[in-house]
């Protein structure tokens, strides 16, 4: 089946305002910047994003923040993004704060249909208020719940054109995981090939979760930098 779609307008055609997003991303490494670009010049409001942090400044999704588009925020990090902190202290955003490795298992769980789990990590702490807690083995565990969304939002090296994904070192972060707990995942690749290119066998996302998907326009690279050598005699 060929999921590719005509550009990434295209792409987020049917993405409507109170939707539910996932967005893939590890600070501005692996994030689908071309998707973010578009969801901004389509204007979707009141979004309820889950994603690692919320961009910085300007970039990634820290435009869909400065647009007004986002109201409820799900993270792990927001330390490099000023107007998110003056949002939250003004109360014009509600934003929840995960421990990371409960946040990647919050969306496993919700891709592969577990409702709820447990985890001795943020007993004790904030993380833990109204949350339901037991005792395994001598041990407090408080429950956490499932994560799914309306629409993911993942950005791969390579695709082909029924879906299936090669992500590259650093830039897989969270994006296998998003791309299982959603309704709808909408793929961009930086190289999109015919299928029978990729190795069956290093494809880290089946086409079968993935609906659409297109090759990126413009990567802007930001946080990548040049090293080499100085040649010596």
């Amino acid at each position: 089946m060929n999921k590719v779609v005509a550009n990434v307008d295209e792409a987020i055609r049917d993405v409507f305002d109170g939707a539910t997003i996932m967005i893939g991303g590890f600070g501005l490494c692996g994030m689908p910047e071309n998707l973010i670009r578009a969801l901004v010049r389509k204007g979707t409001k009141n979004l309820r994003t889950i994603s690692n942090n919320v961009g910085v400044d300007g970039v990634g999704n820290g435009l869909l923040l400065a647009a007004g588009q986002i109201v409820h925020h799900i993270g792990t990090y927001v330390g490099e993004n000023r107007l998110l902190e003056e949002m939250v202290l003004k109360g014009t955003i509600r934003l929840d704060l995960v421990p990371q490795g409960t946040f990647s298992e919050r969306i496993r769980a919700g891709g592969a249909g577990i409702p709820a789990f447990y985890t001795p990590t943020g007993v004790g702490t904030m993380v833990a208020e109204g949350k339901e807690t037991r005792e395994f083995e001598g041990r407090t565990y408080v429950m956490e719940r499932g994560l799914t969304a309306d629409f993911a939002f993942v950005k791969a090296w390579k695709g082909d054109r029924e879906g299936n994904l090669v992500y590259r070192k650093t830039a897989r972060n969270f994006n296998p995981m998003m791309a299982t707990a959603a309704k709808i995942t909408i793929a961009e690749v930086e190289h999109l090939v015919e299928v029978g290119e990729l190795d069956g066998d290093a494809i880290h996302t089946p086409s079968i979760y993935v609906k659409r998907i297109l090759q990126g326009e413009l990567y802007e690279r930001r946080i990548e930098r040049r090293t080499v050598r100085k040649v010596t005699s």
